[in-house]
């Protein structure tokens, strides 16, 4: 949230210190002892969250620490620097390699994305035993659900397996599944 705030340039005031060691701002002898090296052309802060970036940023323009620009840069966002100076180019995919446990390959965003959605909504699942011979239930459905009902569901699922017991029972057997 704060470094959302951030990035619409707002003015943020916070009553915590931070959490994280990695906020140099709180540390301006170190920006300016780097002035004091001497002034160089860019300064790009690359270290803590964009919080953190920006205030190390403002600070070191506050304190005259570069002679030129201060580029702020995110995961992705790439600068080219050539005799003409340093130019913004187009941003690159960069962030976080999810991989499935058990396996070395990168997992494809669509499935991260469909996972998200399970692990938000839940699933359902009707579990039915259905004899191929006779196109009759082998055993009662069962009813599985993972992140979508608490612990008093019972009667929701019990509603749940009649419907699906219903709708087996009054299916027409020449369409239920007879086996090859």
């Amino acid at each position: 949230m704060l470094d959302h705030m951030f990035r619409r340039r707002a003015l943020v005031y916070t009553t915590t210190p931070p959490a994280s060691s990695t906020f140099r701002s709180r540390q301006p002898g170190r920006t300016k002892a780097f002035a004091a090296t001497g002034k160089p052309k860019y300064f790009i802060p690359v270290h803590g969250e964009f919080r953190h970036l920006f205030r190390h940023a403002a600070l070191a323009h506050q304190v005259g620490a570069v002679s030129g620009e201060i580029l702020l840069l995110e995961d992705g966002h790439c600068i080219e620097f050539n005799e003409d100076g340093a130019f913004r180019r187009e941003p690159v995919t960069a962030g976080r390699v999810l991989v499935d446990s058990g396996s070395l390959e990168e997992v494809e965003e669509v499935v991260v994305r469909e996972r998200k959605h399970l692990s938000e909504d839940g699933v359902v699942v009707p579990i039915i035993a259905i004899d191929k011979h006779t196109g009759k239930l082998g055993s009662q459905p069962e009813i599985v659900s993972r992140g979508f009902i608490s612990d008093n569901g019972s009667d929701l699922m019990a509603g749940a397996r009649d419907i699906v017991l219903r709708t087996i029972n009054t299916s027409n057997p020449k369409k239920c599944p007879t086996g090859p």
